[in-house]
């Protein structure tokens, strides 16, 4: 098991909170938080908070890119403006913020903190789910092992994979996907779910009653990322010592 992360594991340039686990836990689990488009690292920060997954350190990780002159930031290489609707679109590469989430999970959880891939799980918002698949895609490209680049999972609300993505793999990544959008008006669309089976073992898709990509607004639109932490999370309580963990494939 990992010990809890602190600042100065991380580079100074990298902007991020950490959030300790409740009770005094055990930081069995990490879960890293990933805003969405033109939003900082702070409203993720209150999510971990009021998450309070047991035996879980919740990382908030602000985009590497200031958004022009606005008081936000982004995970894409460039900004391009979507020609349908004059907004921004989320698909703006993630060459940048794929590299630095990366080394976050190799170099500085796994390196300097101890943990296993299965250990860390991601979740992002929009452009923030884009980037935390694009970064499962990477890892398990990455590994030497499927089992080295196997993350505890990925949940990601209203976000596919980026384009530049592959469009299928013979060998799919293991990391298993929880993927929320609106039942309307959502960028989670049926191609967009293919190009997700066709990259990942196992992809579970939840819609909402209602339009749109926002975050979870009640208790049924919550139930299924809580039942996907659960299913996922890894516990250490009640183990006597010298005991092996087994049946948390």
């Amino acid at each position: 098991m990992g010990r809890l992360p602190v600042a100065a594991d991380f580079p100074a340039n990298v902007i991020l909170t950490v959030v300790p686990p409740p009770n005094n836990d055990p930081p069995t689990n990490i879960l890293l938080l990933l805003h969405g488009l033109g939003d900082k690292h702070a409203s993720f920060t209150r999510l971990g908070e009021q998450l309070n997954l047991p035996e879980t350190a919740c990382i908030a990780v602000q985009g590497p890119q200031g958004l022009m002159d606005l008081d936000g930031f982004h995970w894409g290489d460039d900004i391009i403006f979507d020609s349908n609707n004059g907004g921004l679109d989320a698909d703006a590469g993630f060459r940048q913020s794929t590299v630095m989430l990366k080394a976050l999970v190799e170099d500085d959880l796994v390196g300097k903190c101890g943990y296993r891939a299965r250990e860390i799980m991601v979740f992002g918002l929009g452009q923030g789910g884009m980037a935390a698949l694009s970064l499962a895609v990477t890892l398990h490209q990455a590994a030497k092992s499927p089992s080295d680049g196997e993350l505890g999972g990925v949940i990601s609300i209203g976000g596919g994979l980026p384009g530049e993505a592959p469009a299928a793999l013979v060998n799919k990544c293991k990391t298993p996907l929880l993927v929320c959008g609106g039942s309307s008006d959502s960028v989670v669309t049926p191609s967009s779910e293919e190009k997700l089976r066709h990259v990942f073992e196992a992809v579970e898709t939840k819609r909402y009653r209602r339009p749109g990509d926002t975050m979870p607004r009640d208790r049924d639109e919550m139930l299924p990322v809580m039942q996907f932490f659960a299913r996922r999370l890894r516990s250490m309580k009640g183990v006597p010592a010298g005991s092996v963990e087994v049946g948390l494939s």
